[in-house]
């Protein structure tokens, strides 16, 4: 053992466990920051409530924008799928600047304010629909995917000990933060005001990501929390359930190296189609439910609901798999996703509009709960240090999910109907699950479990 004596406010140690992971410890949250940790899991949160509504909530505003602007739904539709594409595009580039300190965590969300605000801005004011493609598409959709990024990946660094509902915790401030939304374009917003509404709507959301960024601060490369020693079982039961399930990464990967290990292909491969089949269900359902027969307001109903299954079920996925493991739950999520667009089928078919909601709020669950899977699993593969990176690579499969889950999903429906083309979806997501059965975090034998490093190395840093 070594010891490499430092002047430091505060006493910390690097130790090494016997796969040659290094963790900081001896540094509590309050040292780092003058705060509790949790603060870093409520102004996530609350960030992702400020980008929600852009993806969420657009399809409610399909009609009020297509009747205003004379935009045909096909671009309203493909709109979204740019959205998607430049919110995905983002998180790689986003996440290596993260890492190497050329963008702060406060200013990447005040870059995200920024972008909110010109997306609502051109949706209102657009001359023509090419500038919203451009506003809307491309510079609220950078902005939404700063956010995401920023805030997905902070609470993952942390809670490395127990990341799993934290994370599914923020990323459901990505849903339900819409729910007003859907109500507020539905049934109040018209022709009459509809740029009064959007331009504060506008105006309310980029300040809520901008006044909840500046108070993000990362956590030291390396660091573990002071009450938990990660060459030992833990004593708080939650923690050690969670890694004895969810074991930390056996190194810290490059985002080179976690490619090689083939992982991220199949990981990015899944998330295509799952959140592929999300997209379809909030670009067509309201639309389905339409044509079913289902008042607009039922609809509407129907999408809040959606938006707060989705968003609750990101939590509570989170939680589960800290007890049950992220890859077991991870495969019943995708089987959830595809059994419940049957159902919106049978459901639709039958004029029942008890069991189109019951649906409807099953596919909100499945479609919502993949993403914190994904996320936390990410950093339990690959570690927290390169996580940004190493999670955008498989988070760019929406760079084409977005645009397969609207664009192409309207061409779909319009050759096959919508019965056609919500069978294929569930088909895919069902499909996704038996991929999923072939994860395994590299580096681990087959028999998951945590073991102490008998011959520690230990050193203090600063």
């Amino acid at each position: 053992m070594t010891t490499t004596d430092v002047l430091t406010s505060v006493s910390c140690r690097e130790v090494t466990d016997r796969n040659g992971r290094v963790y900081r410890i001896g540094e509590s949250d309050r040292d780092i920051m003058g705060r509790p940790r949790w603060t870093m899991v409520l102004f996530p949160w609350i960030g992702m409530m400020g980008i929600s509504s852009a993806e969420y909530a657009f399809a409610s505003a399909e009609d009020t924008l297509h009747t205003a602007h004379h935009w045909n739904s096909q671009h309203i539709f493909w709109m979204l799928g740019v959205w998607v594409f430049f919110q995905a595009a983002v998180a790689f580039p986003a996440g290596k600047m993260r890492e190497n300190g050329t963008l702060p965590a406060r200013w990447a969300m005040v870059l995200g304010a920024v972008g909110t605000l010109m997306g609502y801005l051109s949706l209102a004011y657009a001359p023509h629909v090419i500038v919203a493609y451009i506003g809307f598409g491309a510079f609220s959709g950078m902005g939404a995917g700063l956010v995401y990024a920023t805030c997905v990946n902070m609470v993952g660094k942390w809670y490395p000990e127990r990341r799993g509902g934290k994370t599914g915790f923020v990323n459901g401030g990505f849903a339900y933060g819409s729910v007003p939304f859907v109500f507020l374009f539905t049934q109040y917003m018209d022709l009459s005001n509809f740029r009064g509404v959007l331009l504060g709507v506008g105006l309310f959301l980029s300040l809520v990501v901008a006044v909840s960024g500046w108070f993000f601060k990362d956590p030291p490369k390396n660091w573990w929390p002071e009450q938990v020693d990660p060459l030992k079982p833990p004593n708080d039961p939650r923690a050690r359930r969670s890694l004895e399930k969810n074991p930390p990464a056996v190194k810290q990967y490059t985002p080179k190296e976690a490619w090689q290990t083939g992982r991220v292909a199949l990981m990015w491969f899944c998330l295509l189609c799952t959140s592929g089949v999300n997209i379809f269900g909030i670009a067509f359902q309201v639309d389905y439910g339409d044509e079913a027969g289902f008042a607009g307001g039922i609809v509407a109903t129907a999408m809040s609901l959606k938006a707060i299954v989705n968003g609750t079920g990101r939590g509570v996925i989170g939680w589960l798999s800290d007890r049950h493991g992220r890859k077991q739950c991870l495969i019943f999520v995708c089987i959830v996703l595809g059994l419940a667009q049957y159902g919106i089928i049978w459901s639709g078919e039958m004029g029942s509009l008890p069991l189109f909601l019951i649906f409807s709020s099953i596919s909100g669950f499945g479609g919502g709960a993949i993403f914190p899977m994904f996320a936390a699993m990410t950093a339990d593969y690959f570690g927290e240090n390169n996580n940004a990176s190493n999670y955008g690579m498989v988070y760019s499969s929406k760079l084409v999910s977005g645009l397969l889950g609207s664009g192409v999903g309207a061409m779909v429906v319009g050759a096959w109907g919508h019965v056609g083309a919500f069978t294929l979806a569930g088909s895919i997501s069902l499909f996704a699950g038996f991929v999923a059965v072939f994860l395994h975090p590299p580096g681990r034998p087959r028999l998951r479990h945590i073991a102490p490093n008998p011959q520690p190395i230990s050193r203090e840093v600063m």
